[in-house]
């Protein structure tokens, strides 16, 4: 089993609620009330600092009910922490952006994440040809 050190900022609660069976994220709740305004870009306290363990890193996502609930959307689609941002300081944020007028209050769950291995060191080869198949194109897969 995997071991991480987590740092919570002084008067938080994150609980790392990890949902057996149901999915193998990790919901995360916001450090403080957040208020928004349509347009409104904003860093999201998550309230934390997580030491990744070497060649791992860390994948963080809106929940699936996050637009739904807040309109807020993720800036950066995906956001990628490698192990290096690990230090006592380098708290954990969710950037958003405001669809609408929204208030988040503190300790709602908005976003998630996992640990996943790095990939590992890969050695590019321009070549004039590639040898598989052409598959027909972007969407050619059809739709039905």
């Amino acid at each position: 089993m995997l071991e991480i050190k987590v740092k919570l900022q002084e008067g938080v609660h994150q609980e790392f609620e990890f949902i057996e069976g149901k999915s193998n994220w990790i919901d995360l709740r916001t450090a403080e009330r957040i208020k928004m305004n349509k347009g409104d870009f904003k860093l999201i306290p998550l309230g934390f600092a997580l030491e990744l363990p070497e060649g791992f890193e860390a994948h963080i996502l809106p929940r699936s009910s996050t637009f739904k609930n807040y309109g807020i959307i993720q800036t950066n689609s995906m956001g990628i922490i490698d192990n290096a941002y690990s230090g006592n300081d380098d708290y954990w944020f969710f950037p958003a952006y405001a669809l609408r007028d929204t208030i988040i209050e503190k300790g709602d769950r908005i976003c998630q994440f996992r640990i996943v291995r790095q990939m590992e060191v890969v050695k590019v080869l321009f070549v004039n040809e590639l040898q598989k198949q052409n598959r027909g194109g972007h969407g050619s897969t059809g739709v039905k």
